[in-house]
């Protein structure tokens, strides 16, 4: 069963599963995905509709009233220490429902003005942390570390690259659908030009074995509609099979998956909970005193732009985000220096040693 699904209905004062709780969810689920919320919002969303049916009993919300909606969001700071942002979250997703599943009033659901989040300077890793975690990694794991904090892009971002997405020629990467379903482009570091290459050659090898198999694609279902003629027109590109080379994920997955509709195997990318495992492990073989994650990466490849020379607006949209604001945020506590010619990856900067990410093929990775 699907995480988004529940485990347990909710169940009215009879006993019974409340069946219009269920269409209700079914219903939201599909209002965020036409709005193009993320999966996680998505996720936490439905999350929030749940324990607000559960603290009304297993009522529908249609029948709850304004004044016990908004009991339930105080019950959330009252019953311990919850994050500003946890409040806003509920907050909204409550608001959502009501607003654009239920077509009700939103306002005066949250109790008085939301929280401000916690203005905390973010973690940032130095030149020679990251290169005692790449030192503590090997193979894929090393490649995807590297690309992380050489061109900025978001853990989900990385898994979800595919082979056209890199253009060697510019030293761009194409992010496609991130956040906010935008697209942008990003730093190709040139230290990774040679070590991608490399994963391309072997990813065409795992790419014919899975074309011989028949786990190449993910499975058309009776209910996913056929291809449109552009569509056709691209899978047309030369490659082994007459399939898409281009839509290849970069960095596939070492394990096949069921397909939940049509019952068959296919290969889809690397789960990012194996790349958080690999780095976590890493950040303690490299002694790295600072709560590292991934996404530290990402602070530490703006933080390092602004420090080199960039322009506030250029790492803006080299890291996607809508407001400028954000960017700041990521770089508050940086000591800006002079401009410099060019713009560089951090990845491309000084390092103690020069590694280079050591052969492995696609697919044999325990995920």
């Amino acid at each position: 069963m699907s995480d988004l699904d529940p485990l347990d209905p909710p169940r009215g004062a009879g006993g019974r599963p409340v069946a219009g709780v269920l269409i209700l969810l079914s219903q939201m689920r599909t209002a965020l995905r036409a709005r193009h919320y993320s999966p996680h919002t998505e996720k936490a969303y439905l999350a929030w509709v749940r324990r607000l049916v559960a603290y009304a009993g297993g009522r529908h919300p249609i029948d709850i009233g304004r004044a016990e909606v908004s009991a339930f969001l105080w019950r959330i700071t009252a019953r311990g220490p919850a994050s500003a942002s946890t409040q806003n979250q509920a907050a909204s997703a409550v608001a959502f429902l009501f607003r654009e599943v239920l077509g009700r009033s939103a306002a005066g659901l949250a109790p008085g003005s939301r929280p401000k989040p916690s203005a905390r300077v973010p973690v940032v890793l130095t030149p020679a942390e990251v290169d005692g975690v790449l030192k503590a990694l090997r193979g894929t794991s090393r490649l995807m570390v590297a690309l992380l904090y050489g061109s900025g892009v978001r853990l989900s971002e990385c898994c979800r690259l595919q082979v056209r997405d890199l253009d060697f020629g510019r030293h761009q990467i194409v992010v496609r659908g991130g956040k906010g379903e935008k697209d942008r482009t990003t730093l190709l570091p040139e230290r990774l030009v040679e070590p991608l290459r490399q994963q391309l050659g072997r990813l065409r090898a795992l790419y014919q074995r899975d074309l011989d198999d028949g786990t190449a694609d993910r499975p058309r279902s009776a209910r996913t509609p056929p291809p449109s003629g552009r569509e056709e027109a691209r899978a047309a590109v030369t490659c082994p099979g007459g399939r898409d080379w281009g839509g290849r994920w970069l960095f596939p997955a070492s394990r096949l998956r069921v397909d939940p509709e049509t019952g068959l195997l296919w290969r889809s990318h690397v789960h990012p909970n194996v790349l958080q495992r690999d780095f976590a492990v890493a950040a303690r073989v490299a002694g790295l005193a600072k709560p590292a994650t991934c996404h530290t990466l990402r602070h530490s490849f703006a933080t390092r732009l602004l420090e080199t020379g960039s322009d506030v607006r250029t790492i803006q949209e080299l890291l996607g985000h809508r407001d400028v604001a954000t960017t700041l945020l990521y770089t508050r506590g940086a000591r800006r220096r002079g401009r410099e010619g060019r713009i560089r990856s951090p990845l491309d900067g000084a390092f103690e040693s020069r590694w280079r990410p050591e052969p492995e093929e696609p697919g044999n990775r325990q995920d």
